[in-house]
């Protein structure tokens, strides 16, 4: 099963600038098992929550609503690396990402990410104000 490995977590101030990344352990095409990446947080004493998705061909991508407008995420195929791009953030923000590999649809993707599949060991956000 692929492994994900998470990085460029830290501390920033309120309305900084974070950016994530994903790297996968292997190409998704040659067994299929999965045909989205994306990020989910846990923040403290919360529930898993589904932050973005991708295409493992680049599109569609799906951000949640919770989100929108201040995260991106993109992913460059070269590296198989997958990017979460985060401004304007917020002490509400402060949470462990993780980012999750799994086989889905389109409309089931971002609420699969965390519930199923495999995801990586995570990497801290903290937003302090």
């Amino acid at each position: 099963q692929v492994q994900l490995a998470e990085s460029g977590g830290g501390s920033v101030q309120a309305g900084g600038s974070l950016k994530l990344a994903c790297t996968a352990s292997e190409d998704p095409s040659p067994s299929h098992t999965y045909n989205y990446i994306g990020w989910f947080r846990r923040g403290p004493g919360k529930e898993r929550e589904p932050i973005a998705i991708i295409h493992v061909t680049g599109y569609p991508t799906k951000v949640a609503d919770s989100v929108k407008g201040r995260f991106t995420i993109s992913q460059d195929n070269t590296k198989k690396t997958v990017y979460l791009q985060m401004n304007s953030l917020n002490a509400e923000d402060t949470a462990t990402y993780y980012c999750a590999a799994v086989s889905s649809t389109f409309t089931g993707a971002l609420e699969d990410i965390g519930r199923r599949g495999n995801w990586g060991q995570g990497t801290q956000v903290t937003v302090s104000s």
